[in-house]
């Protein structure tokens, strides 16, 4: 039996008198389709520290926003949060009486809202409590409109969604989505310009050399700030990327300076201020169609286990010693009330996650009951440990996708085995590549930037950009993988804990804005294609050439060292077109040697227009 704490007399009186009104409510942002709506109400005085009367604003009191569409569908039940005086990001409040929800509707028309606000110990991540009023049941309307945006502003294309398939699609235009962009730095968030966040491990980032890439009209806040984490993000856009990550905690991990909570180890009191900055950069990146990959947690907070050994280790900073307590909880709801309407995200479990199964399900399975968009929910593990770990969760509901670390020149054989693998579990996963090894190198820098001569600072030679825009880039992608996040590796310039210039790899961003582009421009129906390998000859799948297709209707054959192909069309009919894609310069498509291929048998698919030594994309379709 729950226990509730009482009401102090002095804030009952003030409630009541307050009923005799009803509560303020603001609604705000613009109200369009896939837009940040939001809803404000006067409530409760509180802290970060505590509410006068000494309840937990964050744990203690429960507010939830039940948004309703006209037609009845769809509804959706929103965490709200504790948003001091409204403008923390600004004022960097910590104290207030506002609290908010946000929503981003599917459907113009007409929404109706309702407001539920309960306080009781522990009420927000275990239930239960008592009906505050008159905040509790709060009601009202609100009417959207039309979106008016463009893309690759996601609000012109509805929110990303897994409907049980190897791609994410677009709920709005219905289109599905590749994604390329960095893994690094993981410290993204490590930034001198946010409230309370202060340098450990690793020195915080001032994101200068990206400050000139800021645009006037872009978001800033406090008389300026955030210029060159805003610009960083406009870079990445520019270059037609369309995906970064970050952690949002790493105390006593790797960097140790990024962590959403008022404190660097209260892990039950958030610093509202610094969330609502992170939401600035949040908001500006989707406006740029850049996906937000949320790391929620480095390997060395997620059970007190360090890596493949598994063995125990004392971490103060670990959320209730990895299983699903109050402080898991608590953490995940707030980052769920706070970023969950962002229309293009996924939840990743955490870096090099080595919970057990069973505090993976759980952890996953409470996000989902949270999240009321039901974002990609996936989980990255050490590269030996994908077998054990990711075989134990095969058919699992909670989860909906990996994130591969391996081997730059196996990413096509790891991403196959676990779309093949999760495929015959009957419940489909997203695999993307998105940490490369060796991790002392990960995904190298361009030549000469910052004198890299091609080898490490241990003076190692390093494997080069071209092995992985081959290898890593389209090996995940003919194989059925959702693409590529890159990671630059520990022993390199601008190295994964301390860049700040993702020019540093500028040419690597070609070759993926490539890779989009061509089956973007060039209407390659990805969703509907899988590897075939077998038919370039390849049975064993290894890196001699890889095929991706839709049988008797498009095939894709890469050729990572040129040469010549035979593409067995013995299921195809008719005659199919042979066009040529230069995956290093992009651009059109382009003729080789031979036009046309007739269906029935073997064909030969002729020369390369040029460079017969280099990697070449042959599209042949009816």
């Amino acid at each position: 039996m729950k226990c509730y704490k009482p009401i102090p007399l002095f804030l009952l009186l003030g409630l009541l008198w307050a009923g005799c009104a009803g509560p303020e409510v603001e609604i705000s942002g613009e109200l369009k389709q896939w837009h940040k709506v939001t809803l404000t109400i006067d409530g409760p005085e509180a802290s970060e520290a505590d509410s006068p009367e000494g309840v937990n604003p964050f744990t203690d009191h429960a507010m939830t926003v039940r948004f309703e569409h006209e037609s009845g569908s769809p509804s959706y039940e929103v965490p709200g949060y504790f948003a001091a005086d409204g403008m923390a990001a600004e004022t960097s409040a910590t104290a207030g009486n506002k609290w908010r929800a946000h929503v981003s509707p599917d459907k113009t028309g007409v929404w109706n809202y309702e407001v539920s606000f309960l306080n009781g110990p522990e009420a927000a991540v275990n239930g239960g409590g008592d009906p505050v009023s008159p905040f509790d049941g709060a009601k009202g309307q609100l009417t959207v409109a039309a979106s008016d945006k463009t893309a690759p502003d996601f609000r012109a294309r509805g929110r990303l969604e897994y409907v049980g398939e190897r791609y994410l699609r677009f709920a709005g235009d219905g289109t599905y989505f590749l994604k390329a962009g960095p893994d690094a730095p993981e410290t993204f968030l490590a930034y001198e310009d946010f409230d309370g966040t202060s340098t450990g491990k690793a020195e915080l980032k001032s994101w200068a050399p990206h400050a000139a890439d800021w645009r006037d009209g872009d978001p800033t806040w406090q008389g300026g700030k955030g210029k060159g984490i805003v610009g960083a993000l406009n870079y990445l856009a520019e270059e037609e990327m369309n995906a970064f990550s970050f952690l949002t905690y790493n105390v006593q991990g790797d960097g140790d300076n990024v962590w959403p909570h008022a404190t660097r180890l209260d892990k039950v009191h958030f610093d509202v201020s610094k969330l609502d900055q992170w939401q600035i950069v949040f908001d500006h990146a989707q406006s740029r169609g850049l996906y937000l990959h949320f790391k929620l947690q480095e390997n060395e907070l997620d059970d007190h286990r360090r890596g493949q050994q598994r063995e125990p280790v004392e971490i103060e900073a670990a959320l209730d010693g990895g299983v699903l307590g109050v402080e898991r909880k608590l953490y995940l709801r707030e980052l769920v009330a706070r970023f969950g309407y962002a229309l293009a995200l996924n939840w990743n479990l955490g870096e090099e996650n080595s919970q057990t199964k069973e505090e993976q399900l759980a952890m996953a399975g409470f996000i989902r009951d949270v999240d009321p968009y039901d974002h990609l929910i996936v989980v990255h593990t050490f590269p030996r440990d994908q077998d054990d770990v990711y075989t134990a969760l095969l058919g699992a509901e909670e989860l909906t996708g990996v994130s591969l670390q391996n081997s730059w020149e196996t990413a096509h054989q790891r991403t196959l085995k676990w779309v093949n693998e999760s495929e015959a579990s009957g419940h489909v996963w997203v695999v993307a590549n998105d940490e490369q090894n060796p991790a002392s190198q990960g995904v190298p820098p361009d030549p000469g930037y910052e004198g890299f001569d091609g080898k490490d600072n241990q003076g190692n030679p390093v494997h080069t950009l071209h092995d992985v825009r081959k290898y890593t880039l389209w090996g995940n992608l003919t194989a059925g993988g959702a693409g590529v996040e890159y990671y630059f590796g520990y022993q390199l310039p601008q190295n994964d804990l301390i860049a700040e210039d993702y020019r540093s790899r500028d040419l690597t961003w070609d070759y993926c804005r490539h890779a989009l582009s061509f089956f973007q421009d060039h209407d390659v129906p990805f969703w509907e294609m899988k590897n075939a390998d077998a038919l370039v000859g390849n049975d064993d799948n290894d890196n001699s050439l890889y095929a991706f297709a839709k049988t008797d209707d498009v095939y894709v054959v890469f050729l990572p060292e040129g040469g010549a192909a035979t593409l067995d069309l013995s299921e195809a009919s008719g005659t199919l077109g042979v066009e040529w894609f230069d995956p290093r310069n992009g651009g059109i498509l382009q003729r080789g040697s031979v036009d046309t291929v007739e269906g029935g048998d073997n064909r030969s698919l002729g020369d390369a227009p040029s460079d017969a030594k280099e990697d070449w994309v042959v599209l042949v379709r009816k």
